[in-house]
């Protein structure tokens, strides 16, 4: 086994230090190759190092400009320090250099939901449900934008689907709610909102949206 298939399967393991280890090993004896400071930085992301992580995926880049995997890597860095203008910019050059995974898309998604442009961000969640079919949150975060746009009978499709993958998805069974809600049923939005309550006891909107039903 060579030093970065080690330091993947250390990876794999929690082993951050030897993982680290085994990629600095591994770049001493090949310098120039991207990958290995794509998995290096994916260490220090891990460890909670964004701005040294940062730094190796700008070299990954560096010495490939179509290394997709590090537009992808910083991208969620962006994402988690909520700088969403430079994510969406990172998961879409990660699309261009010819990463059409359902992760990519779904980030991509989400990075355009947090800067309030779901008619945009709708696309490309709904390409992560197609990709990732047994991802409960895809289907989740694609409902919520459907949702959003008013898309109400698609959106109640979506959080069935959520719900179909992950049966103790609370927040799905409030957002059928709300739909259900919105639709004059009262009866389903009421079973949906016990519903999450029963999962979730402490689900404060989902309590809020039980008792708005109840006083009518």
């Amino acid at each position: 086994m060579d030093k970065n298939q080690q330091g993947i399967q250390y990876m794999q393991e929690g082993k951050w230090e030897e993982a680290a280890q085994s990629f600095m090993e591994a770049i001493e004896k090949q310098p120039d190759n991207p990958v290995l400071y794509i998995n290096f930085g994916n260490v220090l992301a891990a460890v909670g190092d964004p701005e040294k992580a940062l730094k190796f995926y700008e070299k990954a880049i560096a010495l490939d400009e179509n290394a997709a995997a590090a537009y992808y890597s910083a991208g969620n860095l962006y994402y988690d320090e909520q700088n969403f203008e430079e994510a969406k910019n990172m998961f879409e050059r990660a699309m261009q250099k010819g990463l059409n995974t359902g992760d990519n898309y779904f980030m991509l998604g989400m990075s355009l939901m947090a800067l309030d442009q779901a008619r945009l961000a709708l696309p490309y969640l709904q390409r992560s449900t197609e990709l990732n079919e047994e991802d409960a949150e895809a289907s989740f975060q694609y409902g919520l934008c459907l949702a959003g746009l008013e898309f109400i009978e698609e959106a109640i499709a979506q959080f069935k689907k959520c719900i179909s993958i992950d049966e103790d998805h609370a927040d799905a069974y409030y957002n059928l709610g709300v739909a259900y809600g919105f639709q004059e049923k009262e009866k389903e939005a009421l079973e949906h909102f016990e519903k999450a309550l029963e999962i979730q006891p402490d689900h404060v909107l989902a309590g809020y949206g039980k008792k708005l039903i109840e006083k009518e």
